[in-house]
């Protein structure tokens, strides 16, 4: 009885800790961001359905696959 007193919450621990990792795995895997690089050393994080980003985003696309043709 005293085991089972201990490895219920274990378990329990042991599966809430999996499913949060699994949960966050998933929503950064599904997110675009367009970060750009400048001369000075700053940078600038543009997520995926603002103004900005949609404008950029086909020119990335097209200098990653330049990239990936070059390689």
């Amino acid at each position: 009885m005293a085991r089972r007193k201990l490895v219920i919450p274990v378990v329990i621990g042991a599966g809430s800790f999996l499913g949060t990792v699994l949960y966050r795995r998933r929503s950064v895997r599904n997110r675009t961001r367009l970060d750009i690089y400048f001369d000075d050393g700053s940078m600038v994080s543009l997520a995926a359905g603002s103004p900005d980003a949609d404008r950029l985003m086909p020119h990335a696309d097209l200098v990653l696959a330049a990239a990936r043709e070059g390689a």
